[in-house]
């Protein structure tokens, strides 16, 4: 099932880069990201009681909570260089340079949690940087 729900983010995800290159024209980036976020909160909010997941806060380690809050830091700030830079350039180009979290979401993995870091992975690794440069210049 999990892959069906990967699959889904990623058309997801490229729908949310088409709207927002349209939805953004003549839009402040940053005021762009606050009103994305507003809805994502709402959306996210609306999953968790529609699935009756809030009984769960008290349960949260204060571990998670700071690596919970440090990972919305991180999104907050990869939206806001997001929309910017989709803002400036083209879809066809930022895009592909995000998508380089992958690569460096890999070798965080490796460094970080110790996960394994096969051939399969460099030469992906490989590719996807490639690919993105073929991609961009």
């Amino acid at each position: 099932m999990w892959i069906l729900f990967a699959i889904l983010s990623a058309v997801f995800a490229a729908l949310t880069s088409i709207l927002a290159k349209i939805g953004i024209d003549g839009v402040n980036s940053n005021l762009a990201t606050a009103i994305r976020t507003v809805v994502v909160v709402f959306m996210a909010w609306g999953m968790v009681f529609l699935t009756h997941a809030q009984s769960g806060i008290a349960d949260i380690s204060r571990k998670s909570w700071i690596f919970l809050i440090l990972s919305g830091l991180a999104t907050g700030a990869s939206w806001l260089c997001y929309y910017r830079a989709l803002q400036m350039g083209e879809a066809s180009k930022v895009v592909p340079i995000d998508k380089l979290s992958v690569v460096i979401t890999l070798i965080l993995a490796f460094v970080f949690l110790h996960e394994e870091f096969t051939a399969k992975s460099v030469v992906g690794c490989i590719l996807i940087a490639v690919g993105t440069l073929v991609m961009v210049l």
